[in-house]
């Protein structure tokens, strides 16, 4: 039985150092991914508005895709939106 036991508990604690390990694996990559998107996100440069081609429905659509895509965040949408509906 004391073997039995010993064994168990030899793999509780090889399961939860895997465990932590690849948890922090998973956290670094989703760090340094988050990094490499900011920067495009942040170049990205806003629609401008072209005289007399889209109406004003079809680039409020168009900042609504980027934003759903991620390309723009809230505060850039609202920014861009403010600008569109000004003119």
């Amino acid at each position: 039985m004391p073997g039995l036991l010993r064994g168990v508990a030899r793999t509780a604690v090889i399961a939860g150092t895997a465990t932590a390990v690849s948890n922090r694996v998973s956290r670094r990559q989703g760090e340094r991914w988050a990094q490499q998107e900011a920067p495009q996100a942040q170049a990205a440069p806003a629609p401008a508005p072209e005289a007399g081609g889209e109406s004003t429905i079809d680039q409020l659509k168009e900042l609504g895709e980027l934003k759903a895509q991620g390309i723009l965040t809230e505060e850039e949408f609202a920014a861009q939106k403010a600008k569109l509906l000004a003119s």
